[in-house]
């Protein structure tokens, strides 16, 4: 813990409207001796700054900082003064002189009186900022052995390119193929649509010539005919057992590359387009073949087709199957809600497989893209034959626009937008195909020869655990239902990331798309990899908190084996022993704290953050014996990864909020424990708002799972305030994503208003 701290004051960001003089006196009169170094500098954030701090550092007075400043989001390189030496931001810009609201409404003068309740807010963050170090130990990393070996599964196109992509950065890989040839479906293609200028003509896939780089390698072990049957244990110290043939073998990797790719959807969802009532109706699957063969023909009497209708609308043709499945849902809830399941349960313990008819509007982008490939296929085999793309919806986004145009300018390909009405066989072996609501409204009828239905993309997850972990918590990823079977993740935070640390989703398995995307993805995975192995190396988290040296220790001597933690954690980082006990995988953890906030004994912590840290900062808080004599005080505990950066970016932009309240961030809001919020309450403070991230289906928490545990832990919060005769209505939970820093403003005063009316604390002046 910091025995010697240094305080230093940047007068450039907020010496115009606070009394630094004050604050430095007050720092030196609260904290003495814990305090040797009280400094006001006229620009500490800049190269001066540091080397006055580095200068103090470097002569033994100080062994930790609190910058009072601008906020922690900001200029940290100035900040930075190796592992050994803690530092804490103390955010007076932007949370305290720019959001400040004068309780009569007076504006804030650079150089004038400085108001008494702004000093107040100064002060208490300042004395916080303080206590936070002095709560605070200097992280120590556990670096591991690391096995800097990749997995890759799948030897499809998307694994190849990982595969050439890890090894190409200096790396081994183990390539395992389930098929006994590489090349998955792209393998099994006549062609593809355009991957290079001019975007106009479908092109060979070349995965022959990535095959052939894959198996000249040296650093790449290829594995055809191969299963994986078991993945235990952690990154950078994960062992696959692989199976070929009867035998099996064990093979220590540190990441994992999923490319499993993708499967035909079950051909029972095209019935309703018409598919088994003639065998002149098809997939684009079973198109794809026979291109593939050489030849294109009519199934029912082989003769070369004179039109050929692709279909791509769905209309209400689906209605029946998203009835049944979401009965089947609901009774599968319901029958969880009673308590029908197993008792011990935990989330991915069963795998469920996830099939449905939304795969084929998932596939949307790729099935037009390929209608428009396959129809110039028709005019490759057949020059006279006419090809006609019937669609409700033409997907095509980006570079592949130039595509679609060139289909259009095809006099042998017809176009044309509308809803298929009916498919139906004629009786002579044609087939007769009405559409209508077309854009000129009128119904159009057309006789084909071959009529091809689009082949929907469902990814190996939704069938199958693929990855077979032996984790607490299931063999397969979480969260899959909420993908519908697909290994996907929010891309825009954490693409490529799957709840597995270390396990990195790409292609067609996490989403459907095209080689040209699929090529790019993984790219971006196989580098994942490589980040995770790296990161496991020194000790250090890989994300969201990248570099981080904390993790989770555990007094165990009071553990009471309730499984809170091992229960809650997003990302299966705890296992138990043989007696209960939580047995942590230091290199699944993600440093999200939410076990820490699920442990009703509180006996897991970090050097950095932990229950006595943040307790003490919330003991900080000068609250006034009565409301009349000092005003109100509001406690606000942010997720740093959304909600502070939102109430930064709220303040910079002329925002403004009651000066009552005092944020303190937190990592996730899954790391809140309720003895934060009873320390809160029982000390005098009036509310506890606690604003977190977006949870549900567009879920945006960094950890997944974090603020959504938080809202399910609301009923123990109540529990709690009740014994303590306070008003369950004290504390609220409110979700904000990062860019909707607009409603801060509303959020807090909406807060304040209702607690207002609630009246003053109990425990207040006690």
């Amino acid at each position: 813990m910091a025995e010697k701290i240094g305080v230093y004051f940047d007068s450039a960001s907020i010496g115009q409207f606070l009394d630094l003089e004050a604050l430095a006196e007050g720092v030196r009169a609260t904290w003495g001796n814990l305090c040797p170094v009280v400094k006001i500098v006229p620009h500490l954030v800049g190269n001066e700054g540091k080397a006055l701090i580095q200068s103090d550092i470097d002569e033994g007075l100080i062994d930790a900082v609190c910058a009072c400043g601008t906020s922690p989001r900001v200029d940290g390189d100035f900040f930075n003064f190796g592992p050994s030496i803690l530092v804490h931001r103390v955010n007076l810009r932007e949370q305290c002189v720019l959001s400040y609201e004068d309780p009569q409404g007076k504006p804030l003068v650079p150089g004038g009186d400085v108001p008494e309740a702004l000093m107040t807010v100064a002060t208490d963050y300042v004395n916080m900022g303080v206590v936070n170090l002095q709560k605070a130990a200097i992280p120590e990393a556990e670096a591991l052995e690391v096995t800097k070996k990749v997995l890759v599964l799948g030897g499809g196109w998307t694994g190849l390119t990982a595969a050439l992509d890890v090894a190409g950065a200096g790396y081994e890989v183990v390539l395992v193929e389930k098929q006994k040839e590489l090349g998955g479906y792209a393998k099994k293609m006549y062609k593809t649509i355009p991957m290079h200028f001019p975007y106009t003509a479908a092109e060979a896939t070349s995965v022959d010539a990535k095959i052939a780089a894959v198996e000249e390698n040296p650093k790449i072990t290829v594995l055809t005919g191969t299963t994986l049957e078991k993945l235990a244990g952690m990154p950078g110290q994960y062992t696959a057992t692989l199976k070929t043939g009867k035998e099996e073998q064990e093979i220590p990797v540190g990441s994992v590359v999923t490319a499993t790719g993708w499967v035909p959807q079950d051909k029972k969802y095209l019935e309703p387009f018409g598919y088994k009532s003639s065998k002149n109706i098809i997939t684009s699957m079973e198109f794809e073949e026979m291109a593939k063969a050489g030849k294109i023909a009519c199934p029912a009497d082989g003769k070369t087709p004179e039109s050929v209708v692709f279909l791509l609308g769905f209309g209400d043709k689906l209605a029946s199957f998203e009835a049944e499945e979401a009965a089947a849902k609901q009774a599968r809830i319901e029958a969880e809600e009673a308590g029908e399941q197993e008792e011990e349960n935990p989330e991915g313990r069963n795998f469920i497989k996830n099939e449905t008819c939304k795969h084929l509007p998932f596939s949307s982008e790729i099935t037009s893209l390929t209608a428009l490939k396959q129809a110039n296929y028709v005019r490759e085999f057949a020059p006279t034959a006419v090809s006609y793309v019937l669609y409700e919806n033409m997907m095509v986004p980006g570079i592949n626009e130039l595509y679609y145009k060139a289909a259009q300018n095809d006099p042998g390909i017809m176009l044309a937008k509308g809803t298929i009405t009916s498919v139906t066989d004629a009786g002579d072996g044609s087939i007769i195909v009405l559409v209508n609501d077309t854009i000129l409204g009128d119904k159009i009828e057309i006789r084909a020869d071959l009529v091809v239905l689009p082949t929907a993309m469902v990814p190996t997850t939704a069938l199958d655990p693929v990855v077979k972990l032996q984790y607490r918590q299931g063999p397969a990823f979480p969260d899959l239902d909420l993908f519908d079977g697909y290994c996907d993740s929010n891309y825009i935070c954490f693409p490529y990331e799957t709840r597995r640390t270390g396990i990195y989703s790409a292609g067609c398995v996490r989403q459907p798309m095209t080689m040209a995307t699929a090529e790019v993805d993984a790219s971006g995975a196989a580098l994942k990899a490589i980040q995770c192995l790296e990161s496991a190396n020194r000790g250090m988290a890989v994300h969201p908190r990248s570099g981080d040296m904390s993790y989770p220790k555990f007094n165990l001597l009071r553990c009471t084996q309730c499984k809170r933690c091992t229960e809650e954690c997003p990302f299966g980082a705890l296992d138990e022993d043989e007696k209960g006990n939580p047995m942590p995988n230091v290199a699944r953890c993600r440093r999200c704290g939410t076990c820490m906030g699920a442990c009703p004994e509180r006996v897991i912590s970090f050097d950095d953050y932990n229950i006595d840290q943040i307790g003490s900062m919330i003991k900080q808080v000068k609250v006034p014996d009565k409301i009349e004599e000092g005003g109100p005080r509001f406690i606000v505990l942010a997720c740093e990864n959304d909600a502070y950066p939102a109430l930064d970016m709220a303040a910079m932009r002329g925002n403004k909020w009651s000066p009552f309240i005092r944020v303190i961030p937190v990592r996730c809001l899954g790391s809140v424990n309720t003895i934060w919020i009873a320390d809160a309450m029982s000390k005098g403070n009036d509310g506890c708002l606690l604003l977190g991230c977006k949870y549900g289906e567009n879920y945006q928490c960094h950890f997944m799972k974090g603020s959504e545990l938080c809202n399910k832990r609301m009923d123990n919060v109540s529990e709690t305030l009740k014994k303590l005769g306070i008003e369950p209505e004290r504390v609220e939970q409110a979700q904000v994503a990062i860019d909707e820093y607009d409603r801060i403003p509303e959020i807090i005063d909406d807060f304040v208003e209702r607690m207002l009316k609630l009246g003053p604390n109990p425990f207040k002046g006690y």
